[in-house]
């Protein structure tokens, strides 16, 4: 069974840095897509960074050039590191896998699997 779990999270200050780690069961990191999204509370889940298989990336304007996503084949871990954190960069923090949505939208919530999250929480 499919199962990731993520770590990482934690409370820092406005312009601090976080990395966050996902490690993934039952199947294979680098043969797929995998995600972090963010979901604050009343607000809709959305999608952050991205790695697909060929090592494309895809990185939401909201975090580029702060936010960085990577994976370790060896480890079969996927890695959101995050720098010059914003309070607005608080959220639930989920890793995903298993895309089945439309070809370049991969950060879009279209998938199968997801870990519990971690909470990411940013003081100004």
């Amino acid at each position: 069974q499919v199962q990731l779990v993520e770590s990482g999270g934690g409370s820092v200050q406005a312009g601090g840095s976080l990395r966050l780690s996902c490690v993934a069961s039952e199947f294979t990191v680098m043969r797929n897509c995998m995600a972090w999204f963010r979901q604050a509370p009343g607000k809709a889940r959305e999608g952050v960074a991205a790695i697909d298989s060929d090592g494309t990336l895809s990185i939401a304007d909201s975090v580029k050039g702060r936010f960085t996503i990577s994976r370790d084949n060896a480890k079969n871990m996927v890695y959101l590191q995050m720098h010059s954190l914003k309070p607005e960069d608080t959220a639930m923090y989920y890793c995903a896998t298993g895309f089945r949505g439309a070809p370049g939208a991969r950060l879009d919530p279209a998938y199968a699997y997801w870990g519990q999250g971690t909470q990411v929480t940013v003081s100004s």
